[in-house]
């Protein structure tokens, strides 16, 4: 049976930013191996929050694949110099990150925010995605996004962080899934005010702006669409019209969940992410 060695890493990004990722790597085969075959999956995470919302995913894809998550600029253990972020740069970075880890191409697969930068990826080295999952996600917020992502951002300054956590928790979670794992709203309420508040921003209106539609008819690779039925935050209707623009793609509605499907429901988009890796 393989076994699965783990490494924490960090890497330095050519304008001097730091990246810290994991590396979950088959540990029956030589580094060789890794690179030129087998199964590889690139996880990226949702706003203000890490790598860890992909724990469990990661845990039910035990052994299908080498599977490398990390924490984008500004967000988790990585590092916290805000700037102009954009969907664009964020897949620059993981363009440089994957080169880092000798990687030609993997499975991207990314929630949310995370979903947007897969898209820009795909759309900016399409020969490097050789099957895309997006998950709780949109490519367009809608012609007010702008202003209102940046007004959030401005809720957060006058609130703090603490005084958006409830809030967020509505959005993230179904009821039943808040009452019965306050463990989990625990470990991601503290991510979630841990953040660095013009990060925060910057990320924010990182999501006001993006608009990667037309990379969409295009994408040539398989590509899963997955959303909750409850999502208030990217609606089903939004994961609708991405489905619709790749006329090859499939689209899962995940009956009562929200938002953040990898943590409410990890089974489910492991078993997505399994059939991704099994086409690529």
């Amino acid at each position: 049976m393989q076994t699965v060695a783990q490494h924490d890493q960090t890497f330095v990004l050519s304008d001097g930013a730091r990246l810290s990722y994991t590396l979950h790597g088959l540990a029956r085969r030589s580094a060789a191996e890794a690179r030129e075959g087998g199964r590889r999956l690139v996880l990226i995470h949702s706003l203000a929050l890490d790598r860890t919302i992909w724990d469990d995913v990661v845990a039910a894809l035990h052994g299908e694949a080498d599977i490398l998550v990390y924490d984008c600029r500004g967000h988790g253990r990585s590092d916290h110099h805000a700037g102009t972020y954009t969907a664009e740069s964020f897949a620059r970075d993981l363009a440089e990150l994957v080169d880092h880890v000798e990687w030609p191409n993997a499975t991207i697969a990314g929630c949310s925010m995370g979903g947007s930068v897969a898209m820009a990826f795909a759309g900016l080295f399409p020969a490097r995605v050789t099957a895309l999952g997006l998950i709780d996600t949109t490519a367009w917020y809608g012609p007010d996004a702008a202003t209102q992502f940046r007004q959030r951002a401005e809720a957060a300054r006058a609130k703090g962080m603490a005084g958006m956590i409830d809030f967020q928790l509505t959005r993230w979670f179904s009821d039943a899934f808040r009452a019965a794992r306050p463990d989990v709203l625990e470990r991601l309420s503290a991510a979630y005010v841990a953040n660095d508040f013009d990060c925060y921003a910057a990320s924010c209106a990182l999501l006001g702006d993006v608009d990667v539609r037309a990379h969409l008819p295009a994408f040539r690779m398989p590509v899963s669409v997955v959303v909750g039925e409850e999502d208030y935050a990217t609606p089903v209707d939004m994961a609708r019209q991405i489905h619709a623009a790749i006329p090859h793609s499939t689209l899962t509605v995940l009956p009562k969940a929200r938002h953040l499907t990898p943590v409410e429901r990890p089974d489910a988009i492991a078993e997505m992410l399994g059939g991704l890796l099994r086409q690529s």
